[in-house]
């Protein structure tokens, strides 16, 4: 029997699964990934069709565990999506539904 995914690997993983289990959030973050360019909240909002309220609070929410960051522009801020996470988070998911676990160091997060 294999052993068990490291339980701060497990963690970090959970974190930023529940950091996606918000389908405004997991719009957000496509809609960055997809532009590959820093966006303001403005920007985002029009996108979206929400409030800029609850937009601003989703970019926190993805901030936390940096799918998203945030770059100071002037008065503003701006927000890319963290290009790590583009190659970090499928293979969270592959580990977690039983795919091989990448040797340490094999992985770019």
């Amino acid at each position: 029997m294999e052993e068990l995914l490291d339980r701060e690997v497990a963690q970090r993983y959970a974190s930023w699964f529940r950091a996606l289990a918000d389908p405004t959030r997991v719009q957000i973050a496509e809609l960055l990934a997809r532009s590959r360019e820093a966006m303001s909240v403005g920007q985002i909002t029009a996108a979206v069709g929400l409030a800029q309220s609850t937009i601003s609070q989703h970019l926190k929410i993805l901030a936390e565990v940096r799918f998203v960051l945030v770059e100071a522009s002037g008065n503003a801020n701006l927000y890319r999506i963290n290009a790590n996470c583009l190659s970090c988070f499928p293979t969270a998911a592959d580990v977690v539904m039983g795919r091989p676990v990448p040797a340490p160091g094999d992985t770019p997060c």
